[in-house]
């Protein structure tokens, strides 16, 4: 199983994909990296370069968010094991 996983990182790597997936793996670990209550308060809509748009229920959670946007950003990128993450857009 490690090798097809390895043939796979290549494949992604050589055809430019690399970033992309890991830009989507971003949208599965949103509500574990932001935490329980912020995940039922949020619903992450998509990310495109490196740009994540996120739509929250009410304007006091999305108040409260953009004072937390660059600590959110840097938890992502560290779950992500790279910089990829430059900005999140809350709606």
């Amino acid at each position: 199983m490690q090798r097809l996983g390895l043939a796979l990182e290549s494949y992604l790597k050589s055809a430019g994909l690399e970033k992309g997936v890991t830009q989507q793996r971003a949208l599965v670990i949103w509500s574990e990296t932001v935490g329980e209550m912020v995940g039922k308060n949020t619903e992450v809509e998509s990310v495109e370069h490196g740009i994540i748009k996120v739509k929250v229920s009410n304007s006091s959670w999305r108040q409260e968010l953009q004072f937390k946007k660059k600590e959110i950003i840097e938890k992502l990128n560290k779950a992500l094991n790279q910089n990829i993450i430059k900005d999140i857009l809350f709606l």
